[in-house]
């Protein structure tokens, strides 16, 4: 078996770096002065189209509750954007992908588990929406995301969620979502950094709670 921890390769050397000013445009000055320089740089660092960055780490903290297994399962029916393990100590590779044709970025996760193949998650970032930033999860769904400093992390806060048809939008109830999602990128020093996941629901409380140590494959 080949272990995750040998997949994220470098990237190629002749791959270069644009300034992305994407994701300051969403923060204000203030708010963006008060992150570590080492956030501002992964956050603005813009790819050629169809370049990827691999971030290798490992988890270090998961909860899965018994509701929280069951929206991860059902989940799975549009692709499986949840964690459905809550396993630790397993590695985690992260590929951010530049996508000129969304004008965003394909976030590609894999997921070690003990057993068996781990499992894949893939969505997309798109600078579009109310909020100015989305997550598209596949078959129509998006979910809008404001985002925020707090204790020098940078926090992502879900902000609802939506199903396009036929270049139509709907705003989906409450009882069809996981929740409350919040996602804090906070920096360790030394070039390591944390993502942490978590999703409160309204009337099951909370679902899941994930977080993984991560360090750039090729910096």
């Amino acid at each position: 078996m080949i272990s995750l921890r040998h997949l994220g390769a470098s990237a190629p050397s002749t791959i270069r770096l644009h300034d992305d000013h994407r994701f300051r445009a969403l923060l204000s000055p203030e708010d963006w002065g008060r992150l570590p320089v080492s956030i501002w740089r992964r956050f603005s660092k813009r790819l050629l189209d169809g370049a990827t960055v691999v971030y290798v780490g490992e988890i270090d903290r998961a909860e899965l509750s018994r509701a929280g297994f069951w929206f991860a399962q059902a989940a799975r029916l549009i692709g499986g954007p949840l964690p459905t393990s809550a396993s630790l100590g397993v590695p985690m590779i992260v590929a951010v992908t530049e996508d000129a044709a969304s004008g965003g970025q394909i976030w590609t996760r894999i997921c070690g588990r003990p057993h068996g193949f781990p499992q894949v998650i893939h969505s997309a970032k798109r600078f579009a929406g109310p909020t100015g930033l989305e997550e598209y999860l596949g078959w129509g769904l998006s979910m809008s995301l404001r985002v925020c400093v707090a204790d020098g992390a940078l926090v992502f806060h879900s902000a609802g969620y939506t199903f396009a048809f036929a270049g139509r939008r709907w705003p989906l109830p409450s009882w069809l979502t996981p929740g409350n999602l919040t996602v804090t990128h906070s920096d360790l020093g030394g070039g390591a950094f944390r993502f942490a996941l978590e999703i409160v629901h309204p009337r099951f409380g909370r679902l899941i709670r994930q977080s993984a140590t991560f360090r750039e494959s090729a910096p």
